[in-house]
């Protein structure tokens, strides 16, 4: 089972709008960033993401290394500023398609976005 993990940071208090176009440009990046068998293999299986949380700027760039590391597609996003927060802001980041435990590995400790 092939999944995405979109990890959002919750310490810049962005609207839910704003969280949900962040999620987007993130998961798409990096189903761009993906090898063409995974993509396939998530997009058959129904396309699964989970959006989770994480409280700084530090912490989301540990999960994008770890991800680096473990050789995963991955895509950090940095806001151009233009509504919300300050232009070069890291937002958030999104990992897979890939191998759902290879995934869980990296960020099962992370809670669910509420």
């Amino acid at each position: 089972m092939y999944k995405q993990v979109i990890v959002v940071r919750t310490d810049l208090g962005m609207s839910s709008g704003k969280i949900a176009a962040q999620v987007a440009h993130a998961s798409i990046q990096a189903w761009k960033n993906s090898r063409d068998t995974a993509r396939k293999t998530w997009e058959r299986e129904g396309s699964k993401k989970v959006v989770l949380g994480i409280g700084s700027e530090e912490m989301l760039l540990a999960v994008h290394e770890k991800a680096k590391k473990a050789h995963l597609p991955a895509a950090l996003v940095k806001d151009a500023g233009a509504t919300e927060v300050a232009p070069g802001t890291l937002t958030c980041v999104a990992i897979g398609p890939a191998a759902e435990e290879d995934v869980d590995k990296i960020t099962r400790h992370l809670p669910l976005l509420d």
